[in-house]
């Protein structure tokens, strides 16, 4: 058992303690026996009954007081350690031996329904009893091998913490839900669907704002509401009331909320209610000219909204001119509707790369101005900005062909002529740069070769004298031993063997 395990063991005590406990349960079942009563449950010391019925089938006793006000929602992700048992004592299962924490979803019937109910009650880091009836364990037809029918059985439980679920686009943690009353039906609001919520704001467990506010999802900021609190309420059902925690990056950031004593980079937490909406009308219920006025309509949002600086708002609506109008039936239109269509598309395109230019999304910026130029192959606006996202990204080259090209297409084009420029200039920059810095590595090279070759011609002169004597010393020893050798040496054809 870890180190976790052995302190929790020593909070319930000792193993002897613990089947004393049971002994007694026991007594107190088999009297329940005997009075003729069916499924009893063994009664714990200071038992809570927690079942929805009040019927004795979930009874709960806190070993350990966890802490804080909040206990799990339906729908969250809980960890938990746990140790199973039957009324006798005989462990049949255990968390702790495995090692190995246990993760489930609230209200999801991953577990048995005591598990649903019984820790839903539970606060951050408590130990609870549970003694589950076989109506809220495994029931008439039990887990064979390990659980037989109608078994009752006792769970000691430790909750580690619980996480809502992510509903941020990225999974990114930064908008979590946990649920605190369901809604009604399956269906939720659309983009363009006009909500009516009830917003409670917290920060550190002090209130901020609270107040009913009624908008078009996609555009709450224009009523002070967090990104975070947007993402989620396309999820959200009629009726329904949640949790909401919030990041900073779906909040209020770096720059924090100074009117609400709210910090820079500071967890929110909001609880919402979702009062009712109204959805708006599908594309696919629009007439051709219907789409041509919405799209309209959104046009003129997203110029709104870039002027306010809104960028990511701004963005969404050019997205759904696209969305209405890209796949429209040319056949279906006049010639004057097709030239309307052509006009928002290209407008959308255009405005988006300018967005995503403010943003610094420059690949998407590129992307959008690519999409403008098959429309429009010499439009001077889509080459400019594609000549600005390549500047931003250094790939000086391809900026200057792009300013070139406007200055092709409008010759009196003064933006991009001063752009020309700038970006001339830095090739230069750059070009001087690398002169320098190849000089610089040709001078070491030649330095180094030089050193090479000085260090070559010594160790050449050295060894150029260390033959010489060689040779003399050599020289001497062989003139002495041919002198001393003086025996004839035999020729083959006088017998020696060869």
């Amino acid at each position: 058992m870890d180190t976790e395990g052995s302190k929790i063991e020593e909070q319930l005590g000792t193993d002897e303690q613990k089947e004393q406990m049971q002994v007694e349960n026991d007594e107190q079942t088999k009297n329940t026996i005997q009075k003729g009563e069916s499924n009893p449950v063994p009664v714990n010391p200071n038992p809570v009954d927690i079942s929805p019925d009040q019927d004795g089938g979930i009874l709960k006793e806190v070993i350990t007081p966890g802490t804080g006000e909040d206990s799990p929602c339906s729908g969250d992700e809980v960890i938990v350690h746990y140790i199973g048992k039957h009324t006798d004592g005989t462990r049949f299962d255990s968390s702790r031996e495995r090692g190995e924490k246990f993760k489930f979803k609230i209200g999801k019937e991953q577990v048995i329904k005591a598990w649903d109910i019984g820790v839903a009650t539970m606060k951050r880091g408590e130990v609870a009893l549970l003694t589950c009836g076989p109506d809220y364990a495994y029931g008439e037809n039990g887990s064979p091998p390990k659980i037989p029918a109608n078994a009752t059985l006792t769970f000691e439980i430790e909750l580690f913490d619980w996480g809502g679920e992510d509903l941020s686009e990225e999974k990114d943690g930064g908008v979590c839900r946990s649920l605190l009353e369901s809604g009604e039906g399956y269906s939720t609001p659309d983009d363009d669907a006009t909500v009516e919520i009830h917003l409670i704001g917290k920060y550190s467990n002090n209130i901020f704002e609270e107040r009913d506010v009624t908008f078009i999802r996609g555009e709450g900021s224009e009523h002070g509401i967090v990104e975070g609190v947007e993402v989620a309420l396309k999820h959200f059902k009629k009726g329904e009331r949640s949790r909401l925690v919030v990041q900073s990056k779906y909040a209020y950031g770096s720059s924090g909320k100074p009117e609400f004593n709210i910090p820079p980079n500071s967890e929110l937490i909001y609880e919402v209610t979702m009062k009712t909406f109204e959805k708006a009308k599908a594309s696919w219920d629009m007439d051709p000219e219907e789409k041509l006025q919405q799209s309209t309509i959104n046009k003129t949002k997203g110029t709104t909204f870039f002027k306010a600086g809104k960028y990511k708002p701004a963005i969404n609506n050019y997205k759904k001119i696209i969305s209405y109008l890209e796949y429209i039936s040319e056949t279906d239109l006049s010639d004057d509707q097709k030239a309307e269509k052509q006009a928002l598309v290209l407008a959308a395109h255009l405005n988006m790369a300018m967005c995503y230019l403010k943003t610094n999304d420059h690949v998407s910026a590129i992307e959008q101005c690519n999409k403008a130029l098959k429309i429009d192959e010499t439009n001077e606006k889509a080459v400019f900005r594609r000549g600005q996202a390549h500047l931003a990204m250094n790939d000086l080259e391809l900026a200057r062909d792009d300013f070139k090209k406007v200055t092709d297409i409008s010759p009196e084009n003064k933006a991009a002529k001063n752009q020309l420029v700038l970006v001339n200039k830095k090739i230069r920059e750059l070009v001087q740069k690398e002169k320098q810095t190849y000089a610089g590595m040709f001078q070491k090279f030649a330095e180094r070769d030089a050193k090479l070759r000085e260090e070559n011609e010594t160790k050449a002169k050295e060894t150029s004298e260390n033959d010489k004597q060689t040779e003399a010393t050599t020289g001497e020893s062989m003139d002495t031993s041919s002198e001393a050798d003086s025996t004839p040496v035999p020729a083959a054809d006088e017998g020696t063997a060869v």
